[in-house]
């Protein structure tokens, strides 16, 4: 076999798996709260996602500062999300205005829209806030 042939073989290999792979998170990206007063970046984390605050507006900062999160900007509302069969992603979310975690999801409805949600105890006192993905 040619030294060419090879290389060529080889490039339409590693060309084919590429093209197998499985396709990346969804999640990842910048999304914002329904207001537009918080924008976070998604990204992956340990063996899952985070999603930290990036950008606030006064008021959230406020807010949060009230709630005992001093600083708004670099927290991080999702944490340790992970994909599970259902399609859902489970970790924990952040609740800025009380300073405190909570067992959550997300899920993603489409391409650009999330829901999370974050329950005190065993679905009871949940919580949902949908994000839109900033482009």
């Amino acid at each position: 076999m040619s030294v060419k042939l090879v290389a060529s073989l080889a490039l339409m290999l590693s060309a084919t798996s590429v093209a197998a792979a499985p396709p990346a998170s969804g999640l990842g990206g910048t999304w914002r709260n329904k207001a537009d007063s918080v924008r976070i970046r998604i990204a992956k984390c340990g063996s899952g996602m985070c999603g930290t605050v990036i950008q606030a507006s006064e008021k959230a900062k406020a807010d949060a500062a009230a709630g005992g999160t001093e600083q708004l900007v670099g927290t991080r509302l999702f944490e340790d999300m992970e994909r599970d069969q259902d399609g859902l992603w489970y970790g924990q979310v952040y609740v800025p205005d009380i300073a405190q975690s909570f067992e959550g999801t997300i899920e993603q409805v489409d391409r650009d829209t999330l829901v999370g949600t974050g329950c005190l105890f065993a679905g009871i006192g949940c919580k949902t806030q949908t994000w839109r993905r900033v482009r």
